[in-house]
């Protein structure tokens, strides 16, 4: 897929405020600091279409931007780690599982986890409450030049094993670096798959 175009559309506090068409939607999400503006600025190849911080916990609204005029590109909220209060928190949970839940044009969650890190709960949680929920996703294993190839296949298994203790299989992945464009390709050519098989 070529990306020709990207533009931010909107940022919506709630589900039944996002755009009221019915284009196929593709969300990204991670803990907090995994890099997910900076992948989404990567994937589109538009520096500063996703604001990236340096303070994790950034995105507080489900942000929409269009792609190519023909599909959307979700940036949801971090979950965990960010230094919210507990009310903020359930807000937070609670206008993201409102959105993975009852937006009919949602179509793959792309979960996004630090390659650098060994399995963490948060994200198998996050992951395990996907499957039971019926959500399809996958998952983009970022921050790739952060470490070496071999410790990254390492990681990458590690996960796989941990994944696989509950999983029958593991879930389509991409390792990507969003500083080198790894992944971008691959990451694209599997939208186009998604929405070709969905017209």
């Amino acid at each position: 897929m070529i990306v020709k175009s990207s533009e931010f559309v909107i940022s919506s506090p709630t589900v039944s405020m996002c755009p009221k068409d019915t284009k196929h939607e593709f969300a990204f999400i991670g803990r907090s600091n995994v890099g997910k503006s900076s992948l989404i600025n990567m994937l589109c190849r538009h520096k500063g279409l996703a604001k990236t911080s340096a303070t994790p916990g950034k995105t507080l609204l489900i942000n929409h931007f269009i792609i190519n005029k023909e599909w959307y590109l979700v940036d949801l909220p971090g979950y965990g780690f960010a230094k919210r209060s507990k009310s903020e928190i359930q807000k937070l949970d609670q206008m993201i599982r409102g959105y993975i839940l009852g937006r009919e044009q949602l179509v793959n969650v792309f979960v996004l986890i630090d390659v650098r890190l060994e399995p963490q709960p948060i994200d198998l949680e996050f992951m395990n409450w996907l499957g039971v929920s019926s959500v399809p996703f996958s998952i983009v294993f970022t921050k790739a030049d952060k470490i070496s190839h071999q410790k990254v296949m390492q990681n990458v298994e590690a996960y796989k094993k941990t994944m696989l203790e509950s999983w029958e299989e593991m879930p389509p992945y991409f390792i990507s670096s969003a500083e080198k464009g790894d992944g971008r390709d691959e990451i694209l050519a599997y939208i186009e798959e998604i929405i070709k098989s969905l017209q």
